[in-house]
């Protein structure tokens, strides 16, 4: 029999059988990790087993490659931070979904889990979400190993000047740099090197980059499949925001 202990956030269930259900889990030494919970329809399992919920596990299994089952114990609830918050609900699935569609299953990411656990942390707090959301996704892509390089021009390499993401490197390029092929270049808004305005107007323009290459290098290579609906959601509620 195989086991391990962990703690991790609740990232999805699905039915399995008529009274358990398969948990989604992403902890900081297993990453994403799928196991069954027995019972997890129950009344007494069902409200803890919610999608951004904090939880303790022992996972077990005969063999390392067998789905397994989970036992799990609560340690926070994240629900009273998104009832009633349009914003905080639209986050939360929007990265529960992305983490469970880009992250490859049982490999460890122990900086974007913490990313992650700081980021739900935040949940309700309207005026920090959107900026520490759009750092998250920069960490994403980093963590995927398509960290955007903004810090000089690929073509001058000069800092000066630099409003463009080339679509083909994820690196900054300058006004004089990008020539005639300025049409071709994604926006880099300054919030977006870590600079100037973080309006949530500019977080919406600066998400809108890290998204082209959430879409066209992470979830691409995953086959056809689109960008996760909740991701756009999630993005008309910043925007909502004003």
């Amino acid at each position: 029999m195989i086991e391990w202990q962990d703690e991790g956030a609740i990232l999805g269930t699905r039915p399995f059988g008529e009274t358990s259900v398969i948990v989604e889990v992403f902890s900081a030494a297993h990453g994403r990790h799928a196991g069954v919970v027995r019972g997890g329809t129950s009344r007494k399992l069902a409200p803890v087993l919610q999608p951004g919920a904090q939880v303790a596990v022992a996972w077990k299994a005969r063999l390392d490659s067998h789905l397994g089952s989970f036992t799990v114990e609560p340690l926070r609830s994240r629900a009273a931070a998104v009832l009633g918050d349009r914003l905080a609900l639209a986050g939360l699935n929007a990265v529960c979904s992305l983490l469970t569609m880009v992250l490859p299953e049982r490999e460890a990411h122990a900086q974007l889990y913490a990313r992650t656990i700081g980021l739900l942390d935040l949940l309700g707090q309207s005026d920090l979400w959107p900026l520490a959301y759009l750092r998250w996704e920069q960490a994403l892509l980093e963590d995927m190993g398509f960290a955007l390089d903004l810090s000089a021009c690929a073509v001058t390499g000069t800092s000066d000047d630099l409003i463009y993401v080339s679509p083909k490197s994820g690196r900054a390029v300058s006004a004089a740099g990008a020539g005639e092929w300025a049409d071709r270049m994604l926006p880099l808004p300054a919030v977006l090197a870590g600079q100037g305005d973080a309006s949530n107007a500019e977080v919406v323009k600066a998400l809108g980059t890290t998204g082209y290459f959430v879409a066209h290098r992470l979830i691409k290579g995953l086959g056809d499949r689109p960008m996760p609906p909740a991701r756009a959601r999630l993005l008309d509620a910043i925007a909502r925001l004003g």
